[in-house]
């Protein structure tokens, strides 16, 4: 649709675009005269020197273009209409000139435009040079005449493999342009064609000031005789010979001029050197003014030198034409011919389009004649226009599809122009393999993400020292992708680590599903998981040890294993059970969101003034926390552990402070540890102090066993359990002093009591003083049962099942003759045991052989004894949450050998607490204070 009008009587620049979509006003009087189209494209010197816009100011004799224009695209043509000369200019304005694409840099600097990475400059340029070939592609269809500009004396050969390129693409596109222009009113040879004539082509080179000259026109410092051509002309010459002979040896210039991308004339100057401008303004015009102002007469002794060649026959004659009968090569003072102006130059040749005389510019022993037509301004306008949409801009929808196949075309282009990407493809091919070979170097058959990612790292550090060029990040990633497919494809090892962080050994393989059987030839094959990691472990009684397997979850670590053993060894001992999740549906689920927001903090250990009053809470009626004897076999079930409060460790040694009369009817409060547990969700990991309350997981991953009676237990002999190391497995005593009644009366010793007389707590590791100050025995006025002995151990296991028994945390009992462990159990009941300590036997293995804190051994006496159990380990730095049992402050019944057997895994919802690792500090991993209590259950006094 026809927007604006334009005036072409006015000799103003417009964009192509417009001018072809808009009405055009032209004289009536010009209107059915032929027109010359010339083009002009080329390149610009960043220079002050003539650029493409001065070459049209110099032939139309305007100031047609400023000295800076902004221009609206990097890639665009304008059009200058001379109307009386019948002459149209088009000049082609790219990145290649070098002046614009400063003025556009400048303008995006200051409009803050973010400036485009290296990454992507290829693809830009890449880009604009595909615009700028499909431009000067256009300008070879519409244009008679085309002046490629030089902004210096020498040819660019890389014009050759542009012209191959166009005129490659021309080939492939010619079917395409035809049914575009099939119906524009032009002749069938037009048509057949697409172009008006093969146009020729002419080139302006700028000339340096390198190759000046002396203003007579002479050779300066010669003394022969002067030459017949100046300087310049000279140079000329020796273009045009290059110039021709690049065409004819890569075939862009043939005999037959109908069948090349443009012609050059046989008998005809087409290679001018623009002079360079005079540094001395004035000394050049009044130069210009004295040559003005001499009168020369021509030069009739020059010959012109005839040859086989009619091309060089135009170089060496010295016909005189010019415009209106005026001499181009007059002869100068000295006998030169004198230089002809640029006008002059082209004008020779738009004469002969104006004059339909047309171009003929085939050679060889039968030149055929060329087509030529000289069309209208009107008719040129129609195919024009139907030219640009099809190869520049699509605008119409009738002719969409046509130009996107032209569009498609654009491959022809990359092997010629691209030339940079060819070479960087080659040279990042022959990388490849290099890259493929260091990459698989040393592999052993199956291997993890780890090594992958090491070997990759080598195979690109040996592709970035031999590719190179653009194509560098896309063989990089080919690179990555070869790799992942060469791993993946039956190299891939299994990516699950076990709960000793250690990774399966398998391939990629699935597990199997609930009573499917492992199959190895399925792709991929279904197995379970193997680190091929023993160990060897006891049961949870001690009794017997076997071999296991490295366990990949926490079932598997926690209580399938201890659950085979219990059928061979500790199945029918008595014991607490632990409550686990009771279903009331068929398909239970696990609970989700278990991970509270704050970090669980170890517990303090109480204030002199929270001891008191657990002591007088421990005064309350043992009768609200009985604790049932059952039968072997049978467990029990304490119905309230809460009660059974007493003073902690952290603040009393081995003697048991006073009980008075308390409040015997006071009732617990209710906690949220007392609610019931949910029938619906379970814990799907194990119990720590960031679970939620009212959730229990399917399994105990804790044991608390009984061995037997107290008297089980012989502190001469110790433990008799296989694999203990010589002398380690003798318990600690732990002696408490019950505060019986006094034979004397009952007030008395009460009243003592208040005010601090013997019958008050004794201090730390001190024997009680008798009313008469001796410092030994139990005192007159008490009975011979009032003292209790409690055994207690912390029994450590390493991988081998070597076992032994802790009396500090870094120390081992060491019993050598008779009479049993020495050391009391307040060291070890008073401080953070560690989870972790080297094994005393390391063996031959480079690594650090750790033993595991696996056992609690406690002797309750048949006494009035309350013994309150409650572990708290913490298995790795902050903020790991702090483990315990499902049922916390268990009361152990008296008269007993208990085995609190620990977890052999800890894991919680966001994974598994591996262990330590080699020169990792141990003090992270602990079992807190104050894990037994005590405290006395006498019955209250009558």
């Amino acid at each position: 649709m026809k927007e604006e009008t334009f005036d072409m009587s006015r000799c103003i620049p417009v964009e192509l675009g417009r001018l072809l979509q808009s009405d055009v006003n032209e004289d009536p009087f010009y209107r059915d005269d032929g027109l010359c189209v010339v083009g002009v494209f080329g390149k610009s010197s960043a220079q002050p020197s003539p650029l493409k816009e001065s070459i049209i100011n110099s032939l139309s004799d305007k100031h047609v273009f400023t000295l800076f224009g902004a221009p609206e695209e990097d890639v665009h043509i304008q059009a200058v209409y001379q109307q009386e000369s019948r002459v149209l200019y088009l000049l082609l304005s790219t990145v290649a000139d070098s002046r614009e694409t400063l003025v556009r840099a400048a303008a995006s600097l200051n409009a803050s435009e973010a400036s485009t990475g290296h990454s992507d400059a290829h693809e830009l340029w890449s880009g604009l040079d595909r615009a700028h070939c499909l431009h000067v592609l256009y300008l070879f269809s519409v244009c008679h005449v085309l002046l490629l500009v030089s902004p210096n004396q020498s040819f660019d050969v890389t014009y050759d493999r542009l012209f191959r390129a166009l005129d490659a693409l021309r080939q492939k596109a010619l079917p395409l342009i035809r049914a575009a222009i099939k119906d524009c009113p032009v002749s069938k040879e037009w048509k057949l064609n697409c172009r008006p004539c093969p146009p020729r082509l002419l080139f302006v080179f700028h000339m340096n000031g390198s190759l000046k000259v002396n203003s007579n026109g002479g050779d300066s410092g010669s003394s022969d005789k002067p030459k017949k051509h100046s300087p310049r002309r000279r140079l000329q010459h020796a273009l045009e010979d290059q110039i021709y002979r690049i065409f004819r040896k890569s075939r862009v210039l043939t005999n037959q001029s109908s069948n090349c991308l443009f012609t050059v004339p046989a008998n005809q100057a087409f290679v001018y050197v623009m002079p360079s401008l005079d540094e001395d303004p004035v000394g050049g015009l009044i130069s210009q003014l004295r040559s003005n102002c001499i009168m020369s007469e021509p030069d009739t002794t020059i010959v012109p030198v005839s040859g086989p060649r009619r091309y060089q026959q135009m170089r060496h004659s010295n016909r005189q034409f010019g415009v209106g009968g005026e001499s181009a090569f007059s002869t100068s003072m000295g006998g030169q011919l004198a230089d002809c102006s640029l006008k002059d130059f082209l004008w020779q040749h738009v004469e002969l389009v104006l004059t339909k005389k047309g171009f003929d510019d085939s050679v060889g022993r039968n030149p055929q004649p060329s087509h030529f037509e000289l069309p209208s301004f009107t008719k040129w306008i129609q195919i024009a226009s139907k030219l640009h949409q099809v190869l520049i801009k699509n605008t119409e929808e009738d002719i969409a599809e046509l130009a996107a196949k032209v569009q498609s075309q654009h491959k022809v282009l990359e092997g010629f122009l691209d030339a940079d990407t060819k070479f960087s493809e080659n040279r990042c091919q022959k990388a490849l393999p290099l890259a493929h070979s260091a990459y698989q170097s040393n592999l052993p058959h199956n291997y993890t993400t780890t090594v992958h990612k090491n070997q990759l790292a080598v195979a690109l550090r040996v592709y970035s020292q031999h590719a190179r060029g653009v194509a560098f990040q896309r063989y990089a990633l080919q690179l990555h992708e070869d790799c992942y497919k060469f791993w993946s494809n039956g190299h891939q090892l299994c990516e699950e680590r076990s709960l000793t962080d250690q990774h399966c050994v398998h391939k990629f393989h699935l597990l199997p599903q609930p009573g499917e059987k492992p199959d190895v030839d399925r792709n991929p094959p279904v197995l379970n998981h193997n680190s091929r990691g023993r160990s060897t472990s006891s049961c949870n009684c001690g009794r017997k040890q076997a071999p296991r397997d490295d366990p990949f979850d926490v079932q598997a670590a926690n209580y399938d294993f201890y659950q085979m053993l219990e059928e061979k060894c500790c199945g029918k001992l008595e014991r607490i059970e632990f409550p686990v999740f009771q279903s009331s549906t068929l398909d239970p689920a696990p609970a989700t969101n278990t991970q509270t927001n704050q970090t669980p903090r170890p517990p303090r250990p109480p204030s002199p003034n929270e001891a008191s009053g657990d002591a007088d809470r421990a005064k309350e009626p043992p009768s609200t926390a009985p604790t049932t004897h059952t039968p072997a076999g049978q467990t029990h079930t304490p119905a309230d552990t809460s009660l059974s409060l007493a003073l902690s460790l952290g603040q009393s040694t081995d003697s048991l402070g006073p009980y008075g009369d308390g409040e015997e009817n006071q009732h617990k409060r209710p906690s949220l540890v007392d609610r019931q547990p949910s029938t619906v969700e379970y814990l799907p990991g194990m119990m720590h102090s960031g679970c939620p309350k009212g959730l229990v997981p399917k399994f105990s991953s804790w044991s608390l066993v009984k061995l037997g009676p107290a008297k089980s237990y012989n502190c001469h002999t110790g433990l008799e359990q296989p694999g203990f190391l010589p002398g380690s497995s003798f318990l600690l005593p732990w002696d408490l002093v019950i505060r019986s009644r006094s034979e004397e009366d009952p007030a008395t010793a009460l009243t003592d009591s208040l005010e601090g007389g013997t019958s008050s707590w004794p201090a730390p590791n001190k024997s009680l003083a008798s009313k008469r100050g001796s410092t030994g025995g139990l005192g007159r006025g008490r009975r011979r049962d009032d003292m209790a002995r409690v055994f207690v151990g912390f029994e450590y296991e390493d991988s081998r099942g070597r076992r032994f028994i802790s009396c500090g945390p870094d120390k081992i009992v060491k019993v050598l003759g008779p009479g049993g462990a020495k050391e009391p159990a307040s060291r070890v009941l008073n401080t953070d045991m560690p989870l972790y300590i080297p094994s005393p036997s390391q063996g031959r293995s480079l690594k650090p052989n750790y033993a595991q804190l696996t056992r609690l051994y406690v002797v309750v006496p048949d006494a009035s004894l309350e013994v309150t159990l409650n572990p708290q380990v913490q298995p790795g730095p902050a903020p790991c949450p702090l483990f315990h049992p499902e049922q916390t402050e268990l009361q152990l019944p008296s008269d007993g050998l208990w085995v609190l057997r620990f977890p052999f895994s800890y894991c919680a919802e966001r994974g598994p607490c591996y262990p330590p690792k080699e020169n990792q500090p141990l003090g992270h991993y602990k079992v807190l204070r104050g894990i037994l209590k005590a405290t006395t259950a006498n019955p209250a006094p009558q």
